[in-house]
């Protein structure tokens, strides 16, 4: 039957209501931040672009406390450790003009940028363009400021090279735990002359101590590549072949997770050719029969509650996708671990 009381209160409480009259509590943290005022919205594609639509603060570098930011999230434009295609050096640019992500996470229910301070701070500085070596040590050590003025890094890619020198500065006191969505395992030796490229960082945070290999799992692994990984079976990381997820539901991956990361603080590396090439072409080392977007954002739902202390989205090779839909979902995996790193345990705002 027709309600005709439940209708005049509808229209008692809304038919004036302007776009930013929201009563709900949660709901009146996104009004904050995307209404300029009662009736005007900021527009979405004007602008300086940031990773986020987060503020912009390229002064928070100089700051001896990184401007009292709790998270700050920079481009890490570096693509000299590819092994196939290159042009991942482009992914922080690509990834800061993708519009309309957030500010509200409805799975997870949070606005990450009214929980905390957080900013785009730019991009890592490196002395050279030709040298991969200068650029591992130059953002090391920008890492290694960043960690020790009490900031979370949330980082762009870059090929996934610059996950070692990030894991090296924030693991240097302790291990880490790793959530490691990919298609590769990425813990191969030494070749063509360097140790440092995208085929190895994880076998080098462990070498060095900055993360934990039985409290590592790698979600996604396939392709041609699997002779490489025997590091990662021999120091006892879990690995999660495509296969295993369809065996084993996302309800079952995620209890796994949680059960190999456990308790201490982790870091999870987002590469975007774990998602299948459908929905991400544009990276270097792409391979058939990936997660789909929305089973790598379940996934990452499923863990929340654990203690993020950083993260990244990596290998985001814009010119192979004239689409811009790898960048969009790259942004979307950001927006994901972003909003996983407010609600961990652990977190809280400095100021």
């Amino acid at each position: 039957m027709f309600d005709h009381k439940r209708l005049e209160a509808l229209r008692a409480k809304y038919a004036d209501a302007k776009g930013s009259d929201v009563f709900d509590a949660e709901f009146k943290k996104v009004v904050s931040l995307v209404f300029k005022s009662r009736e005007r919205r900021k527009l979405p594609y004007a602008d300086v672009s940031t990773l986020l639509d987060a503020p912009y603060r390229p002064d928070a570098p100089d700051q001896p406390d990184f401007g009292g930011l709790d998270v700050a999230l920079l481009g890490v434009p570096m693509d000299l450790g590819v092994t196939n295609r290159s042009g991942a050096r482009l992914g922080p640019r690509a990834v800061r003009a993708v519009e309309r992500i957030g500010p509200y996470n409805h799975a997870l229910k949070v606005v990450p940028l009214a929980e905390c301070k957080a900013a785009d701070i730019g991009d890592v500085p490196m002395r050279s363009r030709f040298s991969l070596e200068s650029c591992i040590e130059d953002i090391a050590a920008y890492y290694a400021r960043i960690d020790a003025a009490g900031v979370r890094p949330l980082s762009v890619g870059g090929d996934h090279s610059v996950t070692y020198p990030i894991l090296k500065a924030l693991g240097r006191d302790r291990p880490l735990g790793l959530v490691h969505i990919d298609a590769h395992c990425d813990t191969g030796g030494e070749y063509d002359g360097s140790k440092f490229n995208h085929g190895g960082p994880f076998r080098l945070a462990v070498l060095d101590g900055a993360i934990d290999p039985e409290r590592t799992i790698q979600i996604g692994i396939r392709g041609p590549a699997e002779f490489l990984w025997e590091f990662s079976y021999e120091s006892g990381m879990t690995v999660v072949h495509i296969e295993d997820v369809a065996r084993m539901g996302i309800d079952g991956i995620i209890a796994k997770a949680r059960q190999v990361i456990g308790d201490g603080p982790a870091y999870i590396s987002f590469d975007v050719d774990g998602l299948d090439p459908a929905f991400a072409p544009g990276t270097g080392t792409p391979e058939a029969g990936g997660l789909t977007p929305r089973e790598a954002q379940q996934i990452l739902h499923g863990l929340k509650g654990i203690e993020v202390i950083g993260g990244d989205v990596v290998e985001v090779a814009p010119q192979y996708d004239p689409t811009s839909n790898t960048a969009m979902v790259g942004a979307q995996m950001l927006f994901e671990i972003f909003s996983l790193m407010v609600l961990g345990k652990g977190f809280t705002r400095r100021g």
